[in-house]
């Protein structure tokens, strides 16, 4: 009449059994050491995975950090750099090493010439402007060549200015700069060392210490091109030629821009005269020019 007696096996777990098993594996923790091994290993499998991760997403990083660094030292703070501000950029002024313009951009760069050895003007080869474009500097001097056009849609006036944006050992009191426009010439240098206002018989005064020249251009319409020479090099005829100078350098760039000198300021660097800051408001960014080893 009464089905068959489980058996003590078969017989269920009662809520106090229960409890005293999970008493039992919370005392003795060998009872539970499967889970807590796989859930061990499971947990260090993925912070393994996160710092592989990390380690790698911080190398990809630092590469394309070290990267555009190169590219910045490279565009920004060339041997001698050419550039144009943000305001003419934007009007469509572009700058090229070609008359051509077959390769265009908004920023040059020219290599130093290094060690070089004081020479005079009449050492100078005459076709520096027409020989050849791009960089093409010589035995103690530099010689760069570009050209300058508007591509926009409008006629434009615009400042060329030609900065000083290093300088040591004082070699700037000796060097001299000539600048080619459209074929026209002009040399500048620093003013007499004992006697600033007074110019050098051979040059132009230099507008400051810290530039070189400045001059506007107006009526630079669409489709007009501009061309450009600038040469640099150590005057032996100057009476700051001196030893003193040996192992010296010079910076330079030249920036074009519109009649907006907010746009101009630059976060790379103040400008310097052996070691010393001498304005703040006049270097943009820093290129280098010529290195003397004077005899």
């Amino acid at each position: 009449m009464f089905g068959k007696k489980k058996t003590k096996g078969e017989q269920p777990i009662t809520p106090e059994e229960l409890g005293r098993l999970n008493d039992k594996q919370t005392q003795n923790p060998t009872i539970r050491k499967y889970h807590v091994a796989t859930d061990s290993a499971q947990i260090m499998g993925l912070k393994k995975r996160r710092k592989i991760l990390g380690i790698i997403l911080g190398a990809v990083t630092a590469v394309l950090a070290i990267l555009f660094i190169i590219s910045m030292l490279v565009t920004k703070w060339g041997d001698l750099v050419i550039e144009i501000d943000r305001p003419a950029v934007a009007k469509g002024f572009t700058l090229s090493e070609s008359k051509d313009f077959e390769s265009k951009s908004v920023s040059l760069s020219a290599k130093q010439a290094l060690d070089v050895t004081n020479i005079t003007y009449n050492w100078l080869p005459t076709d520096l402007d027409t020989s050849k474009d791009g960089e093409h500097n010589g035995e103690n001097y530099v010689a760069y060549t570009f050209y300058l056009r508007n591509d926009g849609e409008e006629a434009i006036d615009y400042d060329a200015v030609l900065d000083v944006t290093g300088v040591a050992k004082s070699a700037d009191e000796a060097v001299r700069v000539m600048v080619y426009k459209n074929g026209e010439p002009s040399i500048y240098a620093k003013g007499k060392y004992d006697d600033r206002e007074q110019p050098e018989t051979d040059a132009t005064k230099f507008e400051s210490d810290t530039v070189v020249m400045s001059a506007k251009s107006t009526d630079f319409k669409a489709g007009d091109v501009d061309k450009y020479t600038i040469v640099i090099w150590i005057e032996g005829n100057d009476s700051e030629c001196i030893d003193d100078i040996r192992d010296g350098y010079v910076r330079m760039r030249m920036l074009f821009k519109l009649d907006d000198p907010d746009a101009t300021r630059s976060p790379f660097g103040d400008y310097y005269n052996n070691g010393k800051l001498v304005d703040d408001t006049k270097n943009y960014n820093e290129g280098q020019g010529i290195g003397t080893d004077t005899k």
